[in-house]
């Protein structure tokens, strides 16, 4: 078992993002041919960049606080980024040039269907693959080289069910989903956690990524009258579906998962945000004081908070695991392989993180933390409820 201490924030500049394939290692660049490398390929464009990119700045800044306290055993820690946008097929040339060029033993990736794509090659390639944000609970199933270090939608979203059933006393509900992966399993979940703690589902609608007018879909929402509208959908459809449902008189109370936790859903939509609960899988400033000095990290480099404050918390601490599974390999004098980075995985278990704290990977692929929900009030998300 891995106890580290919380470490001290550095305040960094983060790197510029490029588009396309780089490097990422403060170090001197005489070091750059003994790094320990890994790989991470992540939406740096695409309609889900707003996510991707500070995500990625997020694990940047883990990098750099890695090697600015001598990096791994004395060696820098370098990331080499590749670009997905979202799209499982760039997610798959991603993962063979990690595998093929770069000859990476682990790589680092999220978006459930990124995830799910890849997987094969992760598998057939013995590559060790860590989700890092994606939430499909197929995730714990795609094999013995993909392991996530994120709680997935059995986690958030089934707590979420039974705490608007059993504690808002809601008897109904409708659900509306993105049709992906993510959308797909997450509403399934929500369906049915909440009929099992006692409430039923009045309206299950789904909509198309690409689509614009949710109003089909909302007025069968409307007319079903729900008493509370559970949306399972991403940062770029959320505020637009919520704000098509406000215009057409639907004042029910809304409900998300973590996606929902960023500045940009109250930004866009205003009052119409107002009494939204969502998720968060992360610990806030009042249970983590490291969570803190991050925000302000971010203030000063960035002159703002980073969106999607959980996820950008959990990709911080991704290069931290990385790092320990490289030390506990050289520690049992191993070659760097995806093999025995697995065995590194599966003999440490539990990691002491700087931003999300103790978490564990079990050895079904699945990782559990306490669920935070916090709610919109008067502009501002403010906490709600805490499940263990």
């Amino acid at each position: 078992m891995i106890h580290q201490k919380r470490r001290p924030f550095l305040v960094l500049a983060s790197a510029a993002l490029t588009l396309s394939a780089l490097s990422w290692s403060p170090m001197s660049m005489a070091q750059a041919t003994d790094t320990i490398k890994f790989g991470m390929s992540m939406p740096l464009s695409g309609t889900q960049a707003l996510f991707g990119a500070d995500q990625v700045k997020a694990a940047q800044m883990g990098v750099a606080d890695i090697n600015a306290k001598g990096g791994v055993n004395g060696k820098p820690l370098e990331m080499i980024l590749i670009d997905t946008q979202a799209d499982p097929q760039l997610g798959i040339n991603a993962a063979k040039r990690f595998v093929s060029v770069d000859k990476l033993p682990i790589f680092l990736t999220s978006w459930s269907a990124v995830v799910k794509a890849v997987a094969p090659i992760a598998n057939r390639e013995k590559v060790l693959e860590l989700s890092v944000g994606a939430n499909s609970p197929e995730i714990a199933t795609l094999g013995d080289y993909v392991y996530t270090t994120f709680p997935l939608a059995d986690v958030d979203v089934a707590a979420l069910a039974q705490y608007s059933h059993a504690t808002l006393g809601k008897q109904n509900a409708a659900v509306m989903y993105i049709n992906n992966d993510s959308g797909v399993e997450g509403a399934n979940i929500y369906k049915t956690m909440f009929e099992k703690a006692g409430g039923k589902i009045v309206a299950f609608e789904a909509y198309d990524a690409k689509a614009t007018d949710f109003t089909g879909a909302l007025l069968k929402v409307k007319a079903a009258n729900p008493e509370i509208i559970h949306i399972q959908g991403l940062i770029t459809d959320l505020p637009q579906v919520i704000a098509q449902m406000r215009q057409l008189g639907i004042t029910t109370r809304v409900s998300s998962y973590s996606a929902g936790y960023n500045p940009k859903v109250i930004e866009q939509l205003g009052a119409a945000a107002e009494g939204l609960i969502v998720t968060s899988l992360a610990p806030s400033v009042n249970d983590n004081p490291n969570v803190a000095g991050f925000i302000n990290r971010w203030k000063t480099t960035e002159n703002r908070i980073p969106n999607g404050l959980p996820y950008t918390q959990y990709l911080y601490d991704s290069p931290y695991i990385v790092a320990e599974l490289y030390k506990w390999i050289a520690k049992n004098k191993l070659p760097a392989t995806g093999e025995n980075l697995r065995k590194a995985l599966l003999a440490i278990k539990t990691f002491d993180l700087p931003m999300t704290g103790m978490l564990e990977v079990s050895a079904d692929h699945r990782v559990k933390k306490p669920v935070y929900l916090l709610t919109v009030d008067k502009g501002a998300f403010v906490p709600l409820a805490t499940i263990k």
